[in-house]
């Protein structure tokens, strides 16, 4: 794939606090309500925050390794361009490299065991020395993919992943580190206008609460957005509210005909430009 980053931006601010006497600092951390310094923060990311691969060298180049724990990267495109088939070999390597659970949320019928499949049976003899059939069987069981086709039913489903998470449920010893919805904007789209009068405070509650299970759970959140009309070109979908949502914005194209596609960076917290 063809990589071209174009702009960065994004940060983050903490406040100290006086350090607490007795069991004020256990009990602050168990409730979530502690505050970390700049060092705590760095220990964190340096220590905790991971990159989950991708599967596509170039993407992963893109993203400074690939999709990051504790982020919510956005692929936007427009239609046939390759969106979904990022999520798919995504979940596919993180699988196959035994890093975790893949919960992967379709609102759009798009997810292919087929293509899955196929993916696989194309990965490298040195990504994983087994017989493919096994291979296989231990991919497809470690993504557990659920339809979801309105906003109710994606609200319903995140609370019970937080759940989850909270209890330290995980599947066969694993626990999720990668949540992916293609695509968000099937869900968030029809609910974004007049006929919904609180379409938006709905989709800043959805922003919300995916940004905080990546970021206490250590997820990394992957979901795919349409584009629509802008003036003179196409843009993302969901509006400006949504804009500042993605920690990391990737739009990709594709050519009609063509295989090969292009990706260009819109945002990315972790990059700097000179």
């Amino acid at each position: 794939m063809a990589m071209a980053a174009t702009s960065a931006s994004g940060g983050a601010g903490c406040f100290p606090r006086p350090p607490p006497s007795g069991g004020e600092e256990k009990k602050q951390d168990e409730e979530g309500q502690c505050f970390l310094d700049g060092m705590d923060l760095l220990k964190d990311a340096t220590e905790n925050k991971r990159f989950l691969p991708t599967g596509l060298q170039g993407v992963d180049a893109l993203l400074g390794g690939g999709l990051r724990q504790g982020q919510l990267t956005e692929i936007t495109g427009q239609s046939s361009s390759g969106k979904t088939q990022v999520c798919l070999c995504s979940a596919s390597h993180v699988a196959a490299r035994q890093l975790g659970v893949v919960m992967y949320l379709d609102t759009s019928n798009s997810f292919s065991p087929s293509r899955i499949a196929r993916i696989v049976d194309g990965f490298p003899i040195s990504l994983v020395r087994e017989p493919k059939n096994v291979r296989l069987e231990r991919v497809m069981s470690s993504i557990i993919c659920k339809s979801v086709f309105d906003i109710f039913d994606l609200f319903e489903v995140l609370h019970q992943l937080e759940l989850s998470l909270k209890s330290k449920v995980n599947n066969g010893g694993n626990k999720i580190c990668l949540l992916i919805i293609d695509s968000i904007s099937s869900i968030l789209a029809p609910i974004n206008g007049g006929k919904y009068p609180r379409g938006r405070s709905m989709m800043i509650s959805v922003a919300m609460i995916l940004k905080k299970l990546a970021y206490e759970h250590n997820l990394s959140v992957l979901v795919t957005n349409h584009m629509v009309a802008g003036n003179g070109a196409p843009k993302p979908a969901l509006g400006e509210s949504w804009k500042t949502v993605p920690h990391v914005r990737l739009v990709i194209s594709r050519e009609r005909g063509s295989k090969i596609c292009a990706a260009t960076v819109l945002k990315h917290t972790l990059l700097v430009f000179a």
